[in-house]
């Protein structure tokens, strides 16, 4: 489909983050794509465009499949924005509850789930102390590896970049991971987040052993209550290894924050249940929204 031609659609820039950071603020976005950091590293992949639409701020996407769809306008006026969009014939993408509820629940539109999308919202201070009964699986390949291994935790700075991408490249060959498709470009965002983390206002955790990077988790504060996980990346060959910068990356950031949003499964049933296993307070759902008659759906304006 042909994106339609809105004022000022241009690339998104990095110069654009004092703007995004305003606007995502404003919004105090639950789903885990608004934030400028999510939006600028996956901007070639998605093929990000700003646009200004009826005094909103959109952003516009590409999706793996080709498809073309626009993300929760930003600012201004929301539902002329949304009356613009469908007339287009563009869907809505990332709409999650209050979204639906807010702004489309007297509209002519159609709503599907998209559960492969949903994020897992977490209790940070279960992840970081991971109490009772229900982790025990957790602890006990944590004791497995910390029994095992001389390691320390350190708070990522720019002398663990070079460890940090040497461990990527490890685990991109060791998984025998695909070059190409969502795989690729998410090895790519992780690889620039790594050398402009700082820029981004991204904050991680890196474990250290016999000198070297073993695993490292990057992330943001989502909203004032809620903490995001961009991106984690152990050894493969080190058992506890992954539930070890889980806990610390929930243990030792963002620990004013009462949730940790750790994204979406994408439809991965080994990732869905790994994500299960740590018992989630909530599925954040988010729905693909299309006008179903767009004249009726002017009209309710």
């Amino acid at each position: 489909m042909k994106i339609p031609t809105y004022p000022a659609s241009r690339p998104l820039a990095l110069t654009d983050k004092p703007l995004l950071d305003q606007l995502c603020t404003n919004v105090q976005p639950r789903v885990s794509e608004l934030s400028f950091a999510g939006l600028y590293l996956f901007r070639k992949a998605h093929e990000y465009k700003l646009a200004t639409v009826a005094g909103s701020i959109v952003v516009i996407g590409t999706g793996y499949d080709g498809s073309v769809y626009f993300l929760p306008p930003l600012g201004g006026d929301t539902a002329a924005a949304l009356n613009v969009l469908f007339t287009d014939g563009l869907p809505l993408y990332g709409a999650d509850d209050i979204f639906v509820e807010k702004h489309l629940s007297t509209h002519s539109v159609q709503i599907a789930e998209m559960r492969d999308s949903f994020d897992y919202l977490y209790l940070r201070e279960e992840l970081a102390l991971l109490p009772g009964s229900r982790f025990h699986k957790k602890k006990n390949r944590i004791n497995y590896f910390t029994s095992r291994h001389d390691y320390r935790v350190d708070h990522f700075s720019d002398e663990h970049v070079h460890g940090c991408l040497t461990l990527l490249d490890t685990w991109q060959q060791v998984s025998r991971v695909e070059s190409g498709g969502s795989v690729r470009m998410e090895i790519e965002a992780t690889e620039e987040a790594l050398h402009i983390a700082k820029t981004l206002g991204l904050a991680g955790i890196v474990i250290m052993v016999n000198g070297v990077v073993a695993a490292f988790a990057l992330g943001e504060q989502l909203n004032p209550e809620t903490a995001v996980c961009h991106f984690e990346k152990a050894d493969p060959f080190s058992e506890g290894l992954y539930q070890l910068v889980n806990r610390e990356f929930a243990k030792n950031l963002f620990q004013d924050c009462t949730y940790l949003n750790r994204e979406q499964d994408l439809g991965n049933t080994g990732l869905r249940s790994a994500k299960l296993s740590y018992h989630p307070v909530e599925l954040i759902r988010k729905y693909l929204v299309t006008g179903s008659n767009h004249k009726d759906f002017v009209a309710l304006y």
